[in-house]
């Protein structure tokens, strides 16, 4: 049962694509490390970081990361430098800055504008209503439809 149970854990757990040669002997730059790499998308997989990813580039990432740290960056410019190489894409979660204002801010901005659409809409449907049957046709122009459908 104790062994059922550790198997599912096991299975639940994420799993880390880190080889055993990539791995600093320093622990604390190790976990450095890895928290910068799950920080960082692979260009590869898409969604996934670079720290659950078996790709070559991600692979590649969390070397440079690596060194990088074991160079003697922080852990800003660390990742600094490889945004700077790869674009702000690298990044899970982007910053809320410069051109990408435009991004967060636009699913807000949309549903105010259909809003305001439906919003039209729904009241110049009800002002329609309220007016009555004044697009009926007259008899001259009933008579004239009737002759149409019976030719």
């Amino acid at each position: 049962m104790k062994r059922l149970v550790l198997i599912f854990l096991l299975m639940a757990s994420p799993l880390f694509a880190v080889q055993p040669d990539e791995v600093l002997e320093d622990p604390v730059l190790e976990q450095r490390a890895r928290d910068l790499s799950t920080g960082l998308r692979c260009l590869v997989c898409r969604n996934e970081s670079i720290d659950e990813s078996n790709a070559d580039l991600a692979r590649d990432l969390r070397l440079l990361v690596r060194e990088r740290l074991v160079a003697g960056d922080s852990d800003e410019e660390a990742v600094a430098f490889i945004v700077d190489r790869y674009g702000e894409y690298v990044l899970l979660k982007p910053t809320t800055s410069g051109s990408n204002v435009f991004l967060w801010l636009a699913g807000p901005i949309m549903l105010f504008i259909a809003a305001g659409v439906g919003w039209t809409f729904l009241r110049n449907r009800s002002k329609a209503h309220e007016l009555g049957d004044n697009d009926a046709l007259s008899d001259e122009e009933k008579e004239h439809l009737r002759q149409i459908l019976e030719d």
